[in-house]
């Protein structure tokens, strides 16, 4: 019994280390590979190295790198959240689990209805790759939310899950979707089918990239404050930043914390809104008795 006790904490200790060591990692690489600035510096995601390839060279940047290091911390908290899911084992963790997963189908249910039941990890991959992915401001990294090439391949995948779903009753159900109402509106639904996921993801990323710069700018102007107000006093006094303690803080906690889970749940909510809208569920339901029929 006390063996199982000790492999249970060990492999605790394990799904733990393997959300937090990731944050080191990142903070410790930022710190060795990242140039040293002066003043404002607003700028994309670090360049680490570039792969040759026949076409195009393949950069390795900082968002990739963040976005895996945030896949192995959410792979993690799930191992660690499910750990001593089974009888007879009285994990408080387990109220947690029990928790997400009953919000997420109940999200799921509520806008996407009974078909889509199933989308429910999915959905929730989705928001907390983004939400985790936007909170890496928070320990001063990169967020590779604020990369327009990450939040354009979600956007992608999107498109692709709604294109799937519009055509799963053939192509000639697919291409007459685009001229309803009115067939005059076929150009205008073809423009909207497009600028679709151009939209998921630029909502998304100017959302989180704005936050960012707004914080920047806010943390130079209090820096200039305080050294507008304390520059007279002599030696280390007048170099005391008076009014970057605690307001950078809380605006943290809009642009970082809310801002950042708000446009999570924003990105998740237009998925399954997208999805579902444009799956032609009567018709579905029509080819299905049909073939039931004549089976």
């Amino acid at each position: 019994m006390q063996s199982d006790m000790k492999k249970f904490k060990l492999f605790d200790i394990l799904f733990i280390s393997m959300i937090i060591i990731p944050i080191v990692c990142l903070i410790l690489l930022r710190v060795l590979v990242y140039p040293v600035s002066e003043g404002i510096n607003v700028t994309g995601a670090l360049i680490y190295f570039t792969i040759p390839m026949p076409i195009q060279d393949f950069p390795v940047t900082e968002s990739q790198v963040n976005s895996l290091a945030v896949l192995v911390m959410l792979f993690g908290l799930c191992l660690y959240l499910t750990h001593g899911i089974r009888k007879n084992v009285n994990v408080k963790r387990t109220v947690l689990a029990e928790w997400i997963v009953e919000k997420v189908e109940g999200l799921v249910k509520d806008n996407m209805g009974e078909f889509f039941s199933t989308f429910g990890p999915f959905i929730a991959a989705v928001m907390g790759l983004s939400g985790f992915s936007s909170l890496l401001a928070l320990f001063g990294l990169y967020a590779p939310t604020s990369d327009i090439n990450i939040v354009g391949g979600w956007a992608i995948l999107v498109f692709f899950l709604i294109t799937y779903y519009k055509a799963i009753c053939g192509p000639v159900q697919y291409l007459k979707s685009f001229t309803e109402p009115v067939a005059l509106l076929t150009p205008i639904n073809l423009i909207s089918e497009i600028a679709t996921p151009i939209s998921m993801a630029f909502r998304h990323y100017g959302n989180v990239l704005s936050g960012s710069v707004i914080s920047v700018l806010l943390a130079a102007g209090l820096q200039g404050l305080s050294a507008m107000v304390l520059g007279w006093l002599p030696g280390f006094l007048g170099e005391i930043p008076l009014f970057r303690v605690g307001i950078p803080a809380v605006l943290s906690i809009y642009f970082d914390i809310f801002s950042g889970c708000l446009q999570a749940f924003i990105f998740a909510t237009l998925t399954m809104m997208y999805v579902s809208s444009g799956f032609p569920q009567d018709e579905y339901e029509k080819r299905r008795l049909k073939k039931a029929q004549k089976s």
